[in-house]
């Protein structure tokens, strides 16, 4: 297994068909990894309490956005999520010049979910997320497996007006404003010589090492880079091919653009093998702030046998039961060390019956297709219901508060009926 992992992608105007942006990503794990989809309402904490995230405690804030998590089920962080204000963040793992083997510390996801838990834009998103980083540092195993598997993160995040590439090595980063067209990363650097902010440090310490003149124009990729791998050459081409298929959608782009890209096997984009995608997101946020995002997730492995479903920020939202992994607490082995003894069973029950559904397709084309196609109508009724909403907003929020849910559940009956 030769790990490598995920594609995020972000459409602004004048790129997307209608005033809104549009926010993408496949997370790409283990394939024997399950991801959950989870909602946490904002809330109020005392002066002085602590928040446990993967394998470190931190300082809490007094107040936390109400957020929208995929996530591996074994972590505090998350993959890909959303906030009650619209920001949408994802995460892609980078290697480059520096050692990401270091010691326990905050995870690229559980940076993800402290930005989405704090902040209420984009541009404050990437100030929480580096704050974290200087303060604390990012490293640990991101794999729930003996065997490490530890990277540096790039993200992808955007609000209602505009989207941010923040890039990190180790402590060290930078930031680049994107305010119009398309953007994807792809497990690569992709900073050059645009850079709206940045560590303080950033350029210095590159000269001290050797990887900068301090002469040449600074260019963050080519300085933090490896020069060339393997990894970077896949990833590289899946870059490549995402690139490809926003531009032939440029001007037109829409949540179903998204999610046909995200599906896409020939591309490497929708991965299969030891390291697949097992989680999709696609998000669609109108720029006028009279009208809510919609936010769409798979929470099942492979977008082309999964349904994306709608969620939008309203109150009185209840636990999402059906997506919902076990939790074992102060036992789980990830808790305990040595971790990783053991690995308990964190199916919920969609991932249990589309695991079934995914065999049947797998092994019985013809109904696998009726399977599709049942499917597919269901979305499609949800995405047409959801246009409305998005050109004109809602009188109600009483029929949104199990939307999520609701969709779940007729997904899961859509499998019964095939």
């Amino acid at each position: 297994m030769h790990p490598s992992s995920c594609d995020t992608f972000v459409a602004l105007p004048p790129s997307t068909e209608r005033q809104c942006i549009i926010f993408g990503k496949n997370s790409d794990r283990p394939c024997d990894e399950v991801q959950e989809v989870v909602y946490f309402l904002a809330r109020d904490y005392a002066p002085g309490e602590k928040v446990e995230c993967t394998y470190i405690e931190i300082e809490q804030v007094a107040h936390t956005y109400a957020v929208m998590l995929s996530k591996p089920a074994w972590l505090w962080g998350a993959e890909m999520g959303a906030n009650e204000h619209q920001v949408c963040i994802g995460n892609e793992a980078v290697w480059g010049r520096e050692s990401a083997d270091g010691d326990e510390a905050l995870l690229g996801m559980d940076l993800v979910r402290i930005g989405l838990e704090r902040a209420n834009t984009a541009e404050k998103a990437v100030d929480v997320i580096t704050e974290m980083l200087e303060k604390y540092g990012q490293g640990g195993s991101c794999m729930e497996d003996e065997c490490s598997f530890t990277y540096h993160n790039s993200f992808l995040i955007s609000d209602r007006k505009e989207a941010w590439l923040l890039e990190t090595s180790g402590k060290h980063w930078a930031a680049e404003r994107v305010e119009g067209g398309y953007r994807n990363i792809s497990n690569q650097y992709g900073i050059t010589t645009k850079i709206d902010k940045e560590h303080p440090e950033m350029r210095k310490y590159a000269q001290s090492q050797g990887w900068w003149d301090g002469e040449t124009p600074f260019n963050f990729s080519t300085v933090y880079s490896f020069t060339t791998t393997a990894r970077i050459e896949a990833s590289g081409s899946r870059y490549c091919e995402g690139k490809k298929l926003l531009e032939k959608s440029n001007g037109h782009i829409t949540a179903e653009t998204i999610m046909d890209i995200l599906r896409d096997k020939d591309s490497g984009i929708n991965m299969e093998g030891m390291f697949m995608t097992t989680g999709s997101m696609v998000s669609v946020v109108p720029t006028d702030p009279a009208l809510p995002g919609v936010h769409y997730f798979t929470a099942t492995p492979d977008p082309e046998r999964s349904v994306f479903k709608p969620f939008i920020f309203v109150k009185n939202i209840k636990p999402l039961k059906e997506t919902s992994s076990p939790s074992y607490g102060a036992d789980d082995p990830v808790k305990k060390k040595p971790r990783f003894q053991s690995k308990p069973d964190r199916k919920h029950e969609l991932f249990v019956k589309h695991e079934l559904v995914a065999a049947i397709m797998e092994s019985y084309k013809d109904r696998g297709k009726k399977i599709t196609e049942s499917m597919r109508q269901l979305e499609k009724e949800k995405m047409t219901e959801m246009e409305k909403i998005l050109s004109h907003g809602y009188e109600q929020a009483d029929f949104l508060v199990n939307l999520f849910s609701k969709s779940v559940r007729e997904e899961m009956a859509a499998y019964g009926k095939s």
